[in-house]
């Protein structure tokens, strides 16, 4: 085909835009080879032209937070009242994500219901991970939230394992310190009380089938607390697991769904019908120690070697990597290994538990979680036999959780004002 006859016809040029060239264009209008070349410029400058006002999907940004204040403001409670999870403050941050715009601009605003379509995936296929933590007052009256970096980024993990929009935790951490600053009334003046944190991230699609996420949700509630258990700072008994599991390798026992939590409510029912306080989870012919209920779990002993030890199960995807667990290990690494302890993340089973005991090596049980801080073990039930852990004499607590307990709390309260686990939340 010449250029005198593509004169009188019209052309498709650069995909879909369709041009007539007039007749009198003809002595000028170029040849095939040329027409080629032209529109291929033509398609590049099209394309040009696209990505210039194309708008990359906003990252999470806590710079500029949008405060809606509630009209009337309600009188913190009585902090000796409390009960936990059962009080909330007046606001609420929600942070919204799109595939397409990404993450907007934070908001705090007044708590209130949320409002979502019966097909929303969250309703339906688990799409939900959430944290916890906890903000402190020190002597001072400064708020202090310990080690958010860690929440964030463990809360990115679990996410990410559920296909929900990554974020980066740096402006996590920023976003809940700005929360805390507007609500800093409820946190309490009170050693053992604080104000517990919920972030919770959700995938909000309105349509059934399962999918990526094209929307999210990441939204923060907040509760004054005091000690988790009722009895307050005492040891607890804790019972077996028999037949059920909490996870299993290759499952998805690391991370912070709320699906890991549902399954265990009958179980520890019908653990506390009988007089104990949690479950402790064992796995396999073994029976390996794994954590608590809402716990990590650690054992001091004499270890067979003659070592004092310190140990707690490994991550190995079987156990949540609670930030209270990473920080007593660090801290008893820092403090207690200059002082001839040996500190171990390892596999251990209850039966060596229960050898220990026998032999009388065993010397110390406790649990550790951002709701429950430290609590210590004085009995495990296993296999319908009690199996009994020291205590000094009058005592709630051996040495060692003792002394745990106290290093954590005092970074916590801000003992130390300077220790880098201690974030101080300022407006």
């Amino acid at each position: 085909m010449n250029a005198s006859s593509l004169a009188n016809r019209s052309l498709k040029c650069a995909g879909s835009v369709r041009m007539i060239l007039p007749r009198n264009f003809r002595s000028h209008l170029p040849g095939t080879a040329q027409l080629s070349k032209l529109t291929s410029v033509s398609r590049i400058r099209e394309m040009s032209s696209s990505s210039a006002t194309y708008s990359a999907p906003k990252p999470l940004d806590a710079s500029n937070v949008i405060f809606k204040k509630a009209d009337q403001l309600k009188p913190v409670p009585d902090w000796n009242t409390l009960k936990f999870g059962k009080e909330f403050t007046d606001h609420m941050m929600i942070m919204k994500w799109n595939k397409q715009t990404g993450w907007g601009t934070p908001e705090i605003v007044p708590m209130q219901n949320l409002s979502f379509h019966p097909a929303t995936t969250v309703f339906h296929y688990g799409f939900e991970c959430f944290e916890g933590l906890k903000a402190y007052k020190d002597e001072k009256g400064v708020p202090r939230l310990f080690r958010p970096n860690k929440n964030a980024e463990r809360m990115l993990s679990t996410g990410t394992r559920i296909s929900l929009p990554d974020f980066d935790p740096k402006e996590w951490s920023e976003a809940i310190r700005k929360f805390v600053a507007t609500e800093s009334r409820w946190v309490p003046d009170k050693r053992g009380f604080s104000l517990y944190l919920r972030p919770t991230f959700i995938g909000t699609d309105a349509a059934l089938g399962v999918h990526h996420c094209e929307n999210a949700m990441i939204y923060v509630i907040a509760s004054p607390v005091g000690p988790y258990y009722s009895s307050g700072f005492k040891a607890i008994r804790l019972c077996c697991s028999e037949g059920a599991v909490r996870a299993w390798p290759g499952g998805t026992g690391q991370y912070k769904l709320g699906g890991n939590y549902a399954p265990s409510v009958l179980p520890a029912a019908e653990a506390a019908e009988k007089g104990f306080a949690q479950i402790l989870w064992l796995y396999g012919e073994e029976d390996y120690v794994t954590e608590v209920g809402t716990m990590n779990c650690f054992t001091v002993w004499i270890n067979k070697n003659g070592e004092k030890e310190i140990i707690t199960a490994p991550l190995d995807g079987m156990i949540l990597p609670g930030v209270t667990r990473d920080s007593i290990l660090d801290i008893a690494r820092e403090r207690l290994v200059p002082q001839g302890w040996k500190v171990t993340e390892g596999k251990y089973s209850m039966k060596e538990v229960a050898e220990a005991s026998k032999e009388g090596r065993l010397l110390e049980v406790f649990g550790a979680g951002t709701a429950a801080l430290v609590s210590p073990v004085k009995a495990i039930n296993y296999k319908g036999a009690e199996i009994n852990v020291p205590l000094p004499e009058g005592q709630e607590a051996g040495p060692i959780t003792s002394q745990i307990s106290n290093w954590i709390l005092d970074i916590q309260y801000g003992k130390d004002p300077n220790h880098p686990w201690s974030v101080p939340v300022t407006n």
